[in-house]
């Protein structure tokens, strides 16, 4: 039976700041982007007051960088060159633990969109897949973690709602948190989040919804 479980006992980095150096610029290889990062601290491995197990990236603490809301990639350093796609690009940054979970203020995220074509409305409620991601083996398959990122919204019991369909199992998500998933199967798993206003209704904006499939091993 697959089950939902809030992420409880991260340092919490309320005062991590993420922002833009300077503006980025084409160059050989992609755009070159240039970070600063303060009151948090790239490359270390992350503090946590729970025993069980996450996937965890021994890099240490990183940045998420997403284009278009495609997989993210990670980010050791806040200067990189990254390759973006044809057209219009919707390049959201934000500040990750080591075993990837976003952290979520107000201050520790970057959103722009670069390039031509047709531009989107970031003005909107926008909900942002981030985890779970790639390959999963061993003991990092027993508890999954499940992240996303919310932008000019909130959720809550009586308002907008995350739906989260993993493996055809439903959830309703009341709380920007992270969560871990148990009890999945070994394979392909599908997931799929939504964001929904208070009656239930999937709400117009970019990039809703979103679908993914990761994998488990043995």
């Amino acid at each position: 039976m697959i089950s939902l479980t809030k992420v409880e006992g991260s340092p919490l980095y309320e005062e991590a700041n993420l922002t833009l150096n300077s503006p980025f610029y084409k160059t050989e290889g992609g755009h070159s982007f240039s970070f600063a990062v303060e009151n948090y601290k790239l490359g270390v491995q992350t503090s946590k007051d729970f025993e069980y197990q996450l996937a965890n990236s021994a890099k240490g603490q990183h940045i998420h960088f997403i284009i278009n809301n495609g997989p993210y990639s990670a980010k050791y350093s806040g200067d990189f060159v990254q390759e973006l796609e044809p057209g219009n690009n919707v390049v959201l940054a934000f500040l990750s633990r080591s075993y990837h979970e976003s952290v979520k203020n107000e201050n520790a995220y970057y959103l722009n969109q670069i390039g031509d074509g047709d531009k989107k409305d970031l003005s909107k409620e926008l909900l942002f897949y981030s985890r779970p991601k790639g390959v999963y083996k061993g003991a990092d398959t027993e508890r999954v973690l499940l992240d996303f990122y919310l932008i000019n919204t909130s959720i809550g019991p009586e308002g907008n709602k995350v739906r989260a369909t993993i493996q055809g199992s439903e959830f309703i998500i009341d709380e920007w948190a992270p969560y871990y998933i148990e009890g999945l199967p070994k394979g392909e798993i599908s997931i799929t989040l939504e964001l929904i206003n208070s009656k239930g209704d999937l709400i117009e904006s970019p990039f809703n919804t979103s679908v993914r499939t990761v994998t488990l091993e043995e």
